[in-house]
């Protein structure tokens, strides 16, 4: 027995130990053709058919997302423009208003002027008829006075009414005479 340790010892040294057995290769080999087997029919293809799925996905959302941008700019150049016009319109009205405005400044100066030279020529036609008033009333009155004064100072009574009524007519007459004498002057 100690001749058999010997010889497998010596046998031993003779072998690398790094290299294995044949049996060990082939076994290996064997499963390594299954696991290879295995991968090659059943997840190589699901991987296959997951990575594909995935991409095709990711280019879905990547044309979706183009998409998405070019509706937006398209939105955005509609939004501008749209914009553009509201800003104009506005423009355009302030414009109108504005006029508009002016307008109806003008007709009520306008309005105002005319109601005022109304205003004006009502009062001095009621002035003037006023003082028409008052210069008649003033000339009966100033008229029986007059006559009162000339009986006082006569001592007869003037009852003739149309000869005092033509004295005092007179009188007036020169007063109104010598009053725009000297208002000419």
């Amino acid at each position: 027995m100690l001749y058999g340790l010997v010889h497998a010892a010596a046998e031993a040294e003779q072998r690398n130990p790094l290299i294995p057995e044949w049996y060990d290769i082939v076994g290996s080999f064997i499963c390594f053709v299954i696991i290879l087997f295995f991968f090659w029919k059943l997840v190589l293809p699901r991987m296959k058919k997951l990575l594909d799925e995935r991409a095709e996905a990711i280019e879905g959302n990547i044309a979706k997302a183009d998409e998405a941008q070019h509706k937006a700019e398209a939105l955005l150049e509609e939004y501008t423009a749209q914009l553009a016009d509201a800003r104009a319109e506005a423009a355009k009205i302030r414009e109108q208003a504005r006029t508009d405005g002016q307008k109806i400044v003008a007709e009520a100066k306008d309005n105002a002027t005319v109601e005022a030279a109304r205003v004006t020529s009502n009062a001095q036609a009621q002035i003037e008829a006023e003082r028409q008033s008052a210069v008649v009333a003033l000339r009966s009155e100033v008229g029986s006075l007059a006559i009162d004064l000339a009986s006082g100072v006569i001592g007869e009574a003037l009852n003739d009414d149309k000869k005092s009524q033509a004295i005092v007519d007179r009188f007036l007459a020169d007063l109104d005479a010598s009053e725009k004498a000297g208002s000419n002057k």
